[in-house]
Parts: structure tokens; sequence; C-alpha cells
């Protein structure tokens, strides 16, 4: 499975069951090594995922596309990823961590 995939079927799940995202308001930004760029807004109990860089985001999270993928499986350590420098975060860090709350409840 492509990130894009991955992100197009969390989508479909964040939306269908919003109770996991209700609290978020942001606009995250995946920049993908391979991928590239993607962005999910959140806003109101609902999630929108766009490509490319849409402009204004509150977090941006650099990783690769296969660490991204080991992210949304729950197979990858993001505190040990960001103190080794294989996921990078610029931004508000609390809402890194609220996003990865989230996403545990979509797995």
């Amino acid at each position: 499975m492509t990130v894009k995939e991955a992100f197009k079927e969390l989508q479909v799940k964040m939306n269908n069951k919003p109770e996991g995202i209700q609290k978020l308001r942001a606009i995250y930004q995946f920049n993908l090594e391979e991928s590239g760029i993607f962005q999910f807004v959140f806003q109101e109990g609902k999630v929108e995922m766009l490509e490319g860089d849409n402009g204004n985001p509150d977090c941006i999270l650099q990783l690769s596309d296969e660490n991204m993928l080991k992210m949304l499986e729950g197979n990858f350590n993001t505190t040990m990823a960001y103190m080794t420098g294989k996921l990078k975060i610029k931004g508000d860090l609390g809402l890194a961590l609220k996003l990865q709350a989230a996403l545990e409840q979509y797995r």
C-alpha cells in the first residue's frame, strides 16, 4: 500500500467515526521523502486530505514514506524517531502529540 492510499483510507475511517478527531482543529503537513507533501485539515469533527503545500500548516512532520506507513500501523516509536532525527517536527509539538493520540484510535 502506498502512503497516498493509506492516507485516503485513514481519512475515510476518521470521517466515518469522528469521535477521535472531535477536538482537533489544526492543519498538519507531512513532508514525505518519496511521495511529496500532503496536508490533513482537521476542523469541526471532519478531516480533509490535500496534496501539496496549501499554506499555513500548524505542524509539519518530515519523514520517509516507509516510516509514515509504520506510524500509521502503530509500528513506529515517534519519540525515539524524533530523538534520532528520523522524524522532524516543525511548529507546535503539542499538536504532534495530539495527532499521535488520534491515530492510535484508528488502527
